[in-house]
């Protein structure tokens, strides 16, 4: 598995389909995920973004959501294996923050901040 296919199989391991957010398919249908691809090598670490989106008046289904996310990556982080090496993803700073939609009062997006490390020489 490859960095970029490593950051998608973290977001898509919540049980929603997780899109980079340069390619979410036209069509596709609330709740979702989108997250940034950007990656890099040994001792380096990346601060990246991804969004929860869902289509709801209420915020508490996508509120657990994020927290699910958050209790997976309070204990020191999750490690997904990459083909030579690891991805270690912990929570950033602030770790989530909710969004409005202008163009739709029923569209709730959290941002979520994470910091992942590529530990591996390539």
């Amino acid at each position: 598995m490859d960095k970029a296919q490593a950051l998608h199989s973290f977001w898509s391991s919540f049980g929603l389909d997780a899109y980079d957010m340069n390619t979410v398919p036209t069509g596709a249908s609330m709740p979702y995920i989108t997250y940034e691809v950007s990656t890099d090598s040994l001792d380096n670490v990346v601060n990246l973004t991804a969004s929860i989106w869902y289509h709801s008046m209420s915020w508490a289904e996508i509120t657990q959501k994020a927290d699910e996310i958050a209790l997976r990556l309070s204990a020191g982080g999750q490690t997904v294996k990459l083909d030579a090496g690891y991805l270690w993803i912990t929570p950033g700073s602030p770790f989530a923050q909710r969004m409005d939609d202008p163009t739709d009062d029923a569209i709730r997006r959290i941002i979520l901040n994470v910091q992942a490390e590529f530990l591996t020489a390539a």
